[in-house]
């Protein structure tokens, strides 16, 4: 089977979350020997792409700029075809663009009661802690995102037109336009692959226009795959999506990692004044509504006053970068919050060695890769109960995402009693090594013959 696989992002290319599942999923089904023609939008950064292979663009290209194919050496079955699309942060705002508009009030009234009343709850905290942590409304998405990625869709249209191909995989929101004008060409099934929501993204500030392609993609293809029963729960219940017609698939994780590359320095302990009888707490991800960070911040100041020899590293970059900053600033202890920035490469081992806690705060979470990679590297592990990984994770503590009493609780709890943290540490390691991408591969595999039996 030959698979043309559309997505936004790919190591090296780019490596967040969506790029480290589509990276471990495609490497798996390199493996098992399944063909597949990754479609990328802009050429790749030089800097980190050292074990990227370069090969000719295929002659007769009629595109306005013409599209490039690279492979990767230790993928035998895949070739990349990289696009003139620019790659913007589809995850994260960087304020460029007007405020998105409201959901129409059909569209609002989905929401379950349920979510409802948790955001009534947070709203009416009038704490000093507490009045910190409420949704930000404002743009959600930087720059000509839609632009290009309809330009992504015509050009990726272009290719399908001119390769053979049995099936459409398409990752998540930018790619499902592309991945439709890919099927209309060729008749081919679609499969569309949900790693996020605009819902799990933005709250209630849902963008219409987002969640407009969301809907038309997921209703379009054969075969939605849903990355945990949390997010196919959303898939039925915002998009009216057919449950029979969705499947769950979980993520996993590449036990010896998939970074390359020398760290930047940023971790230096001297430069951030870690001392060694410190403790580290580690929030590791984007510094976005959906994470969570002003709970980390907040659950923070309730563990300095129990215990004043904690340091709390926040390893990432996002829209809510300065708001998170003034929140530790305001609450009197930003010298104890450290803002290392995007990391990659060895300084992502390097911040996971240096601590002694992970949390995850998320306030949606369709899954998290992060907390396994946290395991992995023999980190005990506190998630949020709103999130997929904590479906297949039974050796971590859990919390709701917005009881920062209990978060703090628990991340005393860990740095306090080494038999709570050794017992997480080594049942957690077990559990993650039962999660494979040879086995999500595997399951995808089964989901394609599916859609493709609905069209003979």
């Amino acid at each position: 089977m030959r698979v043309l696989m559309l997505g936004w992002e790919f190591p090296p290319f780019i490596s967040g979350g969506l790029g480290t599942a589509c990276y471990g999923l495609t490497k798996a089904m390199s493996a098992s020997g399944t063909d597949v023609l990754f479609v990328l939008p802009r050429p790749i950064a030089a800097p980190f792409s050292t074990h990227v292979k370069l090969v000719s663009p295929r002659p007769g290209s009629n595109f306005s700029q013409p599209e490039t194919e690279h492979r990767l050496d230790e993928f035998e079955h895949v070739s990349f075809r990289l696009v003139a699309a620019q790659q913007f942060d589809a995850y994260a705002s960087a304020g460029l663009m007007s405020p998105p508009p409201r959901m129409e009030s059909n569209i609002e009234r989905t929401m379950t009661e349920e979510s409802r009343t948790v955001h009534r709850e947070v709203s009416a905290a009038n704490t000093p802690v507490e009045s910190f942590i409420q949704s930000t409304p404002g743009a959600q998405y930087a720059g000509d995102m839609f632009t290009e990625v309809q330009r992504y869709a015509r050009l990726a249209g272009e290719i399908a037109r001119n390769e053979n191909f049995d099936v459409i995989h398409a990752h998540d929101w930018m790619t499902y336009p592309a991945a439709m004008t890919a099927a209309g060409a060729t008749g081919k099934p679609l499969v569309v692959h949900v790693h996020s929501t605009e819902f799990d993204r933005s709250g209630t500030n849902v963008d219409q226009r987002i969640y407009d392609i969301e809907r038309r993609g997921m209703h379009a293809a054969m075969k939605v795959i849903a990355v945990s029963h949390l997010t196919k729960n959303i898939c039925v219940r915002h998009y009216g999506v057919d449950p029979k017609k969705v499947e769950v698939v979980y993520n996993a994780i590449e036990m010896n990692g998939n970074g390359s590359g020398a760290g930047n320095g940023q971790l230096d302990p001297e430069k951030y004044n870690i001392k060694k009888n410190e403790k580290i707490v580690l929030f590791f991800g984007r510094i976005t509504m959906q994470k969570g960070p002003e709970y980390f911040i907040a659950a923070a100041k309730k563990v300095l006053e129990v215990m004043p020899d904690v340091k709390f590293i926040m390893a990432g970059a996002g829209d809510m970068i300065r708001r998170t900053i003034e929140m530790a600033a305001a609450m009197g202890i930003g010298h104890k919050i450290l803002f290392t920035g995007f990391l990659r490469g060895k300084d992502i081992e390097e911040v996971f060695k240096k601590a002694d806690c992970y949390v995850m705060p998320s306030v949606s979470e369709p899954f998290g890769i992060a907390p396994l990679e946290a395991i992995a590297a023999d980190v005990p592990v506190i998630i949020s109960k709103q999130s997929g990984v904590s479906e297949v994770l039974d050796n971590v503590l859990k919390v709701d995402f917005w009881d920062i009493n209990e978060m703090a609780n628990k991340i005393i709890a860990v740095l306090k009693h080494a038999p709570l943290s050794s017992t997480l540490r080594q049942h957690g390691a077990m559990e993650v090594r039962k999660l494979s991408w040879s086995d999500s591969a595997s399951a995808c595999m089964k989901v394609y013959e599916e859609a493709v039996a609905v069209m003979d």
